[in-house]
């Protein structure tokens, strides 16, 4: 009787979910009080014809697979393919470039189409764009974090919510300026995009490398906060895997675990584990929950039903995560665009 009221109750919220899109102005949440949907690899071509419907699609997170291509000096964006660009990124240099030039651009055309974009729906909810650096940065190919910046400011300028946003000239680092809840709220990020830095799955499996991008972009946060020149970083890195406590203790130095307020893992782990993930939305951090339908019982991958996608939303807003991701490309805007109240 008790699991039959818990599937009634999350029933109950998954119906509020979706009869309440992010377009509705009532409440004005923060940035880090809600749970949104964002989509796995949203450059497939499988996923979406062009990357700018999948900025039409509402999701809240679309995430980017970049190689540093250390011969052509260019971040490409592939799934698998380290020399050449696979994707749906057309480098629109405006509005009316949209839905029709060539495919498989590098990074900055993916960037291009999000400013062109942008120009053409300034008030967007925020959108997370999620960056996976497959082989990590290559700072001596001329391809490192500060390269990284250069390209997103050039490309986008005052379109990016930044780091030294929240830090808003008050705090002493990130983790401070979350924990006072500093982040704002999504009415007031409309227009904006938030870049998460995460390591790749080459990088890690490389038994040569042991200075990821997290720990590299880590870094590079806390160097330019010691020079007052925090305002030229871009992106926010992320603790990436699913871990009980605090993850940043034991895997950073002690001087950039305060950099780290996003962190990336499987929401299995977290709910199948029992881990205690009220830490997260304690401090206001945010949490992005990977694989969404794979939480028993689990649902599909690709194209459940609504009330499955909203049931889902619930559940892990009420296991305190800001962000769930998965490949339901397929579902319409109205619900690949849902927020609800974190837990």
């Amino acid at each position: 009787m008790r699991a039959v009221r818990r599937l009634a109750a999350l029933l109950s919220a998954a119906a509020l979910v979706l009869v309440v899109p992010d377009s509705a102005h009532a409440a004005a949440p923060k940035f880090s009080g809600t749970t949104a949907i964002g989509t796995h690899n949203a450059y497939e071509k499988s996923k979406y014809p062009y990357f700018a419907q999948a900025l039409d699609s509402g999701a809240s997170l679309l995430e980017l697979d970049v190689y540093a291509d250390t011969l052509s000096h260019r971040w490409r964006v592939s799934h698998s393919n380290p020399w050449g660009n696979d994707n749906n990124c057309e480098a629109a240099k405006a509005p009316g470039e949209l839905y029709g030039k060539s495919r498989n651009q590098d990074l900055g055309g993916c960037l291009d189409d999000m400013a062109a974009w942008n120009q053409l729906h300034p008030d967007h909810p925020p959108i997370v764009v999620k960056v996976e650096f497959k082989v990590g940065f290559n700072d001596r190919a001329g391809l490192g974090p500060d390269e990284f910046d250069t390209l997103v400011r050039q490309k986008l300028g005052s379109s990016v919510y930044k780091p030294a946003d929240l830090l808003a000239g008050t705090y002493p680092s990130l983790d401070s300026a979350a924990k006072a809840d500093a982040w704002p709220s999504r009415d007031a990020l409309r227009g904006k995009f938030l870049f998460e830095l995460i390591p790749g799955t080459v990088e890690k499996a490389n038994p040569f490398d042991h200075y990821w991008t997290d720990e590299e972009y880590g870094d590079h946060l806390r160097d330019l906060y010691a020079v007052g020149r925090t305002d030229q970083a871009q992106a926010f890195p992320a603790v990436l895997g699913a871990e009980n406590g605090d993850p940043r203790t034991g895997r950073y130095d002690a001087s950039i675990r305060p950099w780290f307020v996003f962190f990336d893992g499987d929401a299995a782990t977290y709910v199948g584990n029992g881990y205690d993930t009220s830490f997260y939305s304690a401090n206001h951090y945010i949490l992005i929950t990977t694989d969404a339908p794979g939480v028993s019982p689990a649902i599909s991958s690709t194209d459940p039903t609504d009330a499955e996608v909203a049931a889902r939303l619930a559940l892990l807003a009420g296991n305190h995560a800001s962000l769930i991701t998965s490949d339901w490309s397929a579902k319409s805007a109205s619900v690949l665009g849902s927020v609800t109240t974190r837990g």
